[in-house]
């Protein structure tokens, strides 16, 4: 029951954050506003949902998840009502960035952290399958909201993925749980600001930083990259749904291999396959190759957001689970508020896409090299153990 809760709130909150890309065409039209003023609109929601989920996890840890993620989905559903009687990007800023990102980040990280105290053995397979709703609401909801818009336009669109949210994502808020405060499951491990002062977070921090500077680009772009190409609006929404079903499937795939291979080791591997991925994007012009770029990253993108809450747990335990994911998220909401924004401004002043992709690749590989000393010591870990 856990499990599916948070699936479902994972998909409602980023399905409603990651249709965005089905509006932006409309959002340029509309406003006659630049790409690198439109997407900054997203970039400051992810930003905000990444910051405000180490609040977010804090609390859960302390009241449990159920009462954040209610609050987290009424200001969703505030969020994309306001946004439909939005009169300007400016407008959107204070509706659709704040709001999303207010209320993505009170679902998302209380959500993650309340499935890792159920399960041991299988924890990155359960995670997986949990997280699987952002891929799944990224591959669905913009298709969803590209039809509404074609038919009742973008404002009533905002209406009906509004009414969407109140009745999905709050039947699932209700139905998230944790494991009861007293267990001893819950009080073991580290304390967050012990946590908060090790190596391993730092390292991992880096990787997230760097890694999201890139991995975020493609969601707001490759739409308008796409048409740049001279394919159809419909083809770039199509895409950004095909990073979605990737990012799905390496949520389900990951977590089998992750908990046998070694879940660190997996997870610089994927960092890696990014920068490669990002590398194959560059060179695109052939929409079977954008397909096959769109769907290979989602699926390195999902396995990473599948691994890190598991990895969390390995090192640290159970005590301050959401507050640590949480403080290490906000590690994403810098990358991520760098990355989707000085794509747009580079493409304003360069009218390509070239430098914010090689840039994207190169910080990818970046990620991958900061996590290489986690790996020696899960090594290290196996070998003290036999």
């Amino acid at each position: 029951m856990v499990v599916a809760a948070a699936f479902t709130l994972m998909f409602v909150g980023f399905g409603a954050a990651y249709s965005f890309a089905a509006f932006f065409t409309a959002f340029q039209s509309e406003f006659g506003a630049s790409r690198a003023h439109v997407a900054l609109v997203f970039s400051v929601a992810a930003f905000a949902w990444f910051i405000f989920g180490a609040p977010a996890g804090v609390l859960a840890d302390r009241i449990g998840p159920r009462r954040v993620a209610v609050c987290g989905i009424a200001c969703l559903v505030g969020a994309l009502w306001l946004a439909s009687v939005a009169g300007s990007v400016g407008m959107l800023y204070v509706t659709y960035s704040v709001g999303i990102g207010i209320g993505v980040g009170l679902v998302y990280v209380p959500s993650v952290g309340a499935v890792q105290p159920w399960f041991g053995a299988n924890r990155a397979l359960a995670s997986g399958l949990a997280v699987a709703g952002i891929g799944a609401g990224n591959f669905a909801v913009p298709l969803l909201a590209a039809w509404w818009i074609e038919l009742y336009g973008w404002r009533n669109a905002f209406v009906g993925l509004a009414v969407f949210a109140l009745v999905l994502g709050g039947v699932a808020a209700l139905a998230i749980d944790a494991p009861a405060r007293e267990s001893a499951a819950a009080r073991a491990g580290t304390p967050l600001q012990e946590a908060l002062r090790s190596h391993e977070f730092a390292l991992l921090y880096a990787a997230m930083v760097f890694s999201c500077i890139g991995i975020f680009v493609p969601m707001v772009h490759i739409a308008p990259f796409a048409q740049d190409l001279g394919y159809s609006e419909a083809q770039g929404v199509a895409l950004v749904s095909l990073i979605g079903l990737g990012s799905l499937i390496g949520r389900f795939t990951v977590g089998p291999f992750a908990d046998r291979l070694g879940r660190r080791r997996s997870l610089v591997a994927l960092c890696a396959a990014l920068g490669v991925m990002q590398l194959v994007w560059w060179g695109a012009s052939a929409y079977w190759v954008l397909v096959l770029f769109a769907t290979v990253f989602g699926m390195c993108y999902g396995s990473t957001v599948a691994l890190l809450p598991t990895i969390v747990m390995d090192l640290y335990g159970a005590r301050a689970v959401s507050g640590i994911i949480g403080f290490l998220y906000t590690g994403a909401g810098i990358g991520t508020l760098i990355g989707p924004w000085l794509a747009g401004a580079a493409y304003d002043a360069l009218g390509t896409y070239d430098v914010p992709i090689l840039a994207g690749a190169a910080f990818a590989f970046a990620a991958a090299l900061s996590g290489l000393p986690l790996v020696k010591s899960e090594k290290a870990q196996v070998v003290h153990r036999r």
